[in-house]
């Protein structure tokens, strides 16, 4: 049996755009007999056969944007999705929200469901579980079908497609940096499992701004907790049996909970330890003392991402000829507040 073959690899094979072999495959006018034909064949020969995802193409838009988020507990996805709705609706198109809940059965399942002629491109940021498994044959799918993707905050290098990040490393080694100028010398780290790219640039980011500033790597400063939840037992006992001045967490959730803890054994802040976390959100800014924060500009990234889907969805048969992919780089910056603003004399 000849091996099968999708819209990306017949117009690859052909130097067509891939618009144009869905056009042809469906007999359209706008495509001339010769190369309609000549498409047809290629197709019979290798027994390609259209599924739903091809319903959604550009020449069938619904003006509806399909977005799936990890989960809706931590602010910084909850701006994205604002910021993707804002600029979508300049444009004209709706968008469409689901919640992965971390599972990466739920993300192929909201995938599926979505792309089933519902909408004309997804913007994405990956669950703990597909980022565990380095299973995306979801998303090859998706993208070999023709279907702009745009994957944000949680992406993989294993999927080619356009991509919207903050520079998780630079804004750490940013933090640590700014706790090691405070005067600050035994500085924890707080992170969760290394294979969220996210946690990991942003451990490497710490680890190179100890290394630049003469402080030697202590394992023992470092607690890697679950993604989902806080493990309330293990964050007490490194409190309790590790001494440290300053804690960089890689969330605002992991951030006040640890402040929590430290206050209940008796420790001040920022005096006796002074802590950075990331997101900047709600939480940050209500906590006792306010949270010093590295903001993600969520709302912004938001509305990258969406124009870049929306352009990619809109542009001419002729670009689609040549694939090209970018990833945008969202700066993020330090917002200092009370838990790092004492410096130690």
């Amino acid at each position: 049996m000849k091996k099968k073959i999708t819209l990306k690899q017949i117009a690859r094979e052909l130097e067509v755009s891939i618009s144009t072999v869905s056009k042809a495959l469906k007999n359209s006018k706008e495509i001339s007999k010769d190369t309609t034909e000549k498409i047809q064949a290629f197709a019979k020969l290798y027994h390609y056969k259209p599924n739903n995802i091809a319903l959604s193409l550009k020449n069938k838009r619904t003006r509806n944007i399909g977005v799936i988020i990890p989960d809706i507990v931590h602010h910084f996805f909850t701006t994205v999705f604002r910021g993707i709705e804002q600029y979508a609706d300049t444009k004209g198109y709706n968008v469409i929200a689901c919640v992965s809940d971390e599972s990466f059965e739920k993300e192929v399942i909201n995938m599926e469901m979505l792309a089933n002629g519902s909408i004309d491109g997804f913007i994405l940021a990956l669950s703990a579980e597909t980022q565990q498994k380095k299973d995306f044959h979801h998303l090859m799918e998706i993208i070999d079908q023709g279907m702009p993707l745009v994957l944000f905050d949680r992406v993989a290098d294993e999927v080619v497609c356009d991509k919207v990040v903050i520079n998780d490393f630079e804004a750490s080694y940013m933090a640590t940096k700014k706790l090691i100028e405070n005067g600050r010398k035994r500085i924890a780290l707080i992170t969760t499992e290394s294979y969220l790219n996210v946690s990991e640039k942003r451990a490497q980011g710490y680890y190179k701004a100890l290394k630049d500033h003469d402080l030697e790597l202590d394992e023992n400063l470092i607690l890697r907790l679950p993604y989902q939840f806080e493990d309330e037992k293990k964050s007490e006992a490194f409190f309790a049996s590790t001494i440290m001045d300053a804690v960089l967490c890689v969330n605002e959730i992991f951030a006040v909970r640890a402040m929590r803890i430290a206050q209940g054994n008796g420790k001040k802040i920022p005096e006796d330890i002074a802590f950075i976390g990331f997101t900047d959100g709600i939480l940050s800014k209500l906590a006792n003392p306010a949270l010093t924060s590295i903001a993600q500009h969520g709302e912004q990234m938001g509305k990258v991402a969406a124009k870049m889907l929306i352009e990619k969805i809109e542009r001419d048969d002729e670009i689609q000829q040549v694939e090209s992919f970018k990833t945008a780089v969202i700066e993020a910056t330090l917002i200092e507040r009370e838990s790092t603003i004492n410096q130690i004399k």
